[in-house]
This record gives structure tokens, sequence and C-alpha cells, in this order.
């Protein structure tokens, strides 16, 4: 089985947005003019063998590019292959707190992700605060990008220390969940998940090949409990992302770890999506 935890099937609000020239012009995608059908990103799921996605919603400082209720329609179509990852505006930090609330509680959505370039704020400055307070409350993780930044933003915000550090210092409690493994700061990122029993690093962005060896020898040796797969969809389709699985040199317990154990351990995933009775890590 394999979960793929970093996706997003994209609107046409967040495909032609000018943030992501470079994006298209790495992989040679042409931003749609009309919505997408969710059936062709169960399409690309089924070609790559993963059986269940993390599909998140997006907002930017200019409002929804892919919106909390359009995610949670995506899921109801296809509520046992996806799960829902929620996204709010951090301008505001009650109307935030009351939106996650929200998604978790009536949407049955799994997590918060906040992608800090979107806004030019770490991950360490205070409007972040109070939804990690609720995201323990709730008992779900909170998912980030950290590394750099390919759409045209500045990568300031994705450096792991100290922004990052600071965050799991101040909230030991704190499931977190670190994409986009982390270049150029690799080793930053690692020695936080060391460091901390409740941070995790997934590997969306990115392809097997193109991992970091010191993030290959980490998911051979002792971080096989703390790496997550992730594709980053539809910016590299799930089938692209696992072509050189075989390459990692993974035994067969940190395979099954890093492809969806992992993954329904940290986001309290049973076999069916369902939340499961027990702590998120």
């Amino acid at each position: 089985m394999t979960i793929d935890v970093w996706m997003q099937h994209p609107t046409v609000r967040l495909a032609q947005h000018e943030m992501l020239a470079p994006l298209r012009r790495w992989t040679g995608m042409e931003a749609p003019s009309e919505e997408l059908p969710i059936a062709m990103t169960i399409a690309a799921m089924d070609a790559a063998g993963v059986e269940r996605g993390l599909l998140s919603a997006w907002v930017a400082p200019e409002g929804p590019l892919i919106s909390n209720d359009e995610v949670a329609g995506f899921v109801a179509a296809h509520p046992d292959r996806l799960a829902g990852v929620a996204a709010v505006d951090l301008r505001d930090p009650v109307r935030a707190v009351r939106e996650l609330r929200r998604c978790i509680r009536t949407l049955g959505f799994k997590a918060l992700r906040v992608i800090p370039w979107l806004w030019g704020l770490p991950p360490n400055d205070r409007r972040y605060y109070p939804l990690y307070a609720e995201c323990v409350e709730l008992g779900v993780p909170f998912c980030t990008q950290v590394g750099h930044t390919g759409p045209l933003r500045s990568s300031e915000t994705g450096r792991p220390i100290p922004y990052l550090d600071d965050v799991a210092l101040d909230f030991p409690d704190l499931v977190i969940v670190a994409g986009h493994i982390g270049y150029p700061w690799t080793e930053e990122m690692i020695a936080l998940a060391r460091k901390y029993p409740n941070v995790h690093i997934d590997t969306s962005a990115y392809t097997t090949k193109r991992y970091p060896p010191e993030l290959v020898r980490y998911m051979q040796r002792d971080g096989r409990r703390k790496v997550l797969f992730g594709s980053n969809y539809p910016m590299i389709l799930p089938h692209r992302a696992l072509e050189d699985l075989d390459s990692l040199g993974l035994d067969a317990e940190a395979r099954a770890l890093f492809l969806a154990d992992n993954a329904r351990r940290v986001f309290r995933l049973d076999d069916n999506g369902a939340a499961r009775d027990r702590p998120a890590a």
C-alpha cells in the first residue's frame, strides 16, 4: 500500500497563478483553462499504485486558490481514496482557528497545512501560534514546507533552523510534517527530526533518484519511522516520484514504513481512511 501525503487537485486559480511560472517551465506543464475533473487525480494515483492521497487546500493572501470546501467536495466524491488537509488565512488568527475547527470537526479533514513562503512569514511568527495550539487540542498534524522555494517567492522562510526549531521547542506536543525534504538545508531538517519525537519529513517535490544521500541514509537507519512519501502532485506525478524506489536500498520494514505505515500512524488513518482513536504520533 502507498499513501501520498502531499497532493493537491489544481483549480484554474492555482494553476494559472504567476508565482508558479517556474514550475510550469521546469515541468513543461500548461496551465488549464477550465476546471479539471477529480477523476484525473484518481487516475494518476491508480497509475502509481497509490491507494490513499491527502489532498490539501491552498489559501494565499489574495484568497483561496483551492478552498477547503472544494477539497471537501473532492473527498466526498472518493472518500475511500482521498482525505482532506485544511488551509487558513494567517492574517486573521481568530477566524483561522475557527475555520480549522470546522475543517476537522465538520469536514473530517486530517491536518492543517500552511506554506510559509505564500505569506512571507516563517513558521515561528506569532500569527501561527494559535493554530499550533488548536492543532494540539484537535489531535491533528501541522504540515508545512521546508527548503528552497521553487515558485517566485523568497526561500528564507523554508530554513528549518531557527524557524521550525523554535516551533518544536515551544510546542513539544505538536506533530509536525515538513514537506519538500528541506534541501539545501537537508542536514538541518534531519537534525530536527532526530531531536524532536514529533517532527517528521515528507519527500514531496522530489523523485527518489534526487533524494539527498544524507536523507537516504537516515531512511535506511534511525529515521525509518520519521520519513513519509509525498509526490507534490500535479507538479510531480506519483509514478514518477517512485520510479527509482529500489535504488534507495530500503529493507522491507523501512520501505513499508516510508510508503504507508508512517503516514497511517502520523495522520491517524485506519484502513478505511477514518481517524484512529489514539495519539497522532
